[in-house]
């Protein structure tokens, strides 16, 4: 019985004293800023989605992917106006990759679709070049029907299939 009173004595001490600490959440000053010592930095979280830096922003700030026509590869104006966007990004953000992949709807051959993939994701690979990417930061793959974001046989599931979309990757690209 006395082993454990001096076990819950000492444990109320140490709360006791852990309580008493003014700076006991990194601030100094005792003031009254939740965010202090966080690691919050003007109320940008690094790698959040608010933080011009991170892939989580170029997806859903700059966006990451642009949309073709029917059998088509060529870039349309809003898509053009995506990838100024995306190669803007790429070259303040130097340490980041690349890997542009290319899609297509259902229909058609799986061998149609994947030469359509490859040409769509080659025609943003030269854009954002055009740009001022390096091209040695850059790659890209094709997969065709392999990998919709949507399916039923409507016009608007081919239509978010027929895209190419550029992923962001720090550090080196794998073959």
């Amino acid at each position: 019985m006395t082993r454990i009173f001096t076990v819950l004595t000492l444990v109320a001490a140490l709360a006791a004293t852990g309580c008493t600490r003014p700076d006991r959440f990194g601030d100094s000053a005792g003031g009254t800023d939740p965010m202090a010592g966080a690691g919050v930095a003007g109320g940008i979280v690094p790698g959040s989605a608010n933080d011009p830096q991170s892939p989580a922003y170029f997806n859903q700030t700059i966006g990451d992917r642009v949309l073709f026509a029917v059998d088509q590869s060529t870039l349309s104006a809003s898509a053009q106006a995506t990838l100024d966007g995306q190669a803007q990004w790429l070259m303040t953000n130097s340490d980041y990759l690349a890997v542009i992949e290319g899609h297509a709807d259902e229909q058609g051959t799986r061998e149609y679709n994947l030469a359509l993939g490859a040409r769509r994701a080659n025609a943003v690979m030269e854009y954002l070049v055009s740009r001022g990417v390096s091209a040695n930061r850059l790659r890209f793959v094709s997969y065709g029907k392999e990998r919709p974001i949507e399916i039923c046989s409507e016009e608007a599931c081919y239509a978010k299939n027929r895209r190419a979309v550029t992923v962001i990757a720090a550090g080196g690209l794998t073959g």
